[in-house]
């Protein structure tokens, strides 16, 4: 699996480092400085898995796909969280893959590129809820690739970095009524793969990723408004301000996941020197970054995050050998508490 040779890379480049503790045990995070809550929820129903992908329609979130450890998947289920209870719906019929990218437009979901074990994909599939199928749509518009992350603004949706051989930063639009591809102003910063993308008041922020063995700092936003990117803040502590007095390199990761919640981003687990559960809450108005109470279970890379009736959640995902199937909900402002898990 290329993942792997990419995993070496990264263990070979920072040997030097310190080592990072990546357990997530609740006496190494309770701390007066720290709060948030991780409740453990109904769980995924399907194999524990890697590099899956999700996307929500209305109140309903799907998710499939990715690597077992043996195989790479293609059953796809639907989660209530009204009810949390799992539904399996009909199996993804391209190439069972992992790595891949999701978004929705229009009440339909979309999921393609991504890597089956052979080959860095192209193709791209829509889902349509109401009559659960699925049909390929146009083929996505730049190079074969996997590690890309995606989001839709309004009624386009949009992929942009991964690796196709090189590392990538450039941005393709999807229009999804006339079913084309348009290539978009590339990512002004490094080129990544493995980073994560939230959005926030029609704009799409892009952070975190790896691109040869570094894992970066800068931190972007696009406006589709004006197809633009503006710099944010570097996510390490490289000024004078009291804000990042406490950053120093622990937001930087590759492999993480990310969701928004009440106006605000949250950035958990993920991979450096080692898979990390620490969390980040991000002030969109303040651009800063706050340290929350790390995930309560096994720290992971590749999994999956969502939010849903504003309640933010993370599955799947793997550390080591391990390849979970756990759902864990997060309370931002709540004190841990050990009895829910």
């Amino acid at each position: 699996m290329q993942k792997i040779k990419h995993r070496l890379l990264v263990a070979l480049t920072l040997f030097a480092l310190s080592g990072i503790d990546s357990s997530c045990s609740k006496t190494s995070t309770e701390s007066t400085d720290i709060i948030g809550n991780w409740k453990r929820s109904s769980e995924f129903e399907g194999v524990g898995r890697t590099e899956a992908v999700s996307f929500t329609i209305g109140d309903k979130v799907y998710a499939g796909g990715g690597y077992d450890g043996t195989n790479r998947l293609n059953d796809f289920w639907e989660y209530n969280q009204l009810t949390g209870t799992w539904i399996r719906k009909a199996d993804f019929p391209g190439s069972a893959r992992n790595s891949a990218v999701a978004f929705t437009v229009n009440g339909k979901g979309y999921v393609g590129t991504g890597y089956d074990g052979i080959n860095k994909l192209t193709d791209f599939w829509e889902y349509n809820p109401a009559t659960n199928t699925w049909t390929r749509i146009a083929d996505f518009g730049g190079t074969a690739r996997y590690g890309a992350v995606a989001f839709s603004i309004g009624d386009k949706g949009y992929v942009t970095t991964g690796y196709d051989g090189n590392y990538l930063k450039d941005l393709w639009e999807y229009n999804a009524t006339a079913n084309t591809w348009t290539q978009k102003a590339s990512l002004t910063g490094s080129k990544r793969t493995d980073a994560v993308a939230f959005v926030y008041n029609s704009k799409a922020y892009v952070v975190t990723g790896i691109n040869n063995g570094s894992f970066l700092n800068d931190f972007w936003v696009y406006d589709p408004a004006v197809d633009t990117w503006a710099e944010k803040r570097k996510i390490t502590n490289v000024s004078d301000d009291e804000y990042d007095d406490d950053y120093g390199d622990n937001i930087t990761r590759s492999n993480a996941v990310a969701f928004i919640m009440n106006g605000k981003a949250y950035l958990t687990n993920g991979y450096r020197s080692g898979v990390i559960g620490t969390t980040y809450e991000y002030d969109i108005t303040n651009d800063s970054w706050l340290q929350k109470t790390a995930l309560e279970g096994p720290a992971r890379e590749g999994c999956i995050g969502f939010f849903v009736s504003n309640r933010g959640y993370i599955t799947t995902g793997n550390n080591s050998s391990s390849k979970f199937d756990d759902l864990w909900e997060f309370f931002p402002d709540a004190e841990v508490d050990d009895t829910d898990n």
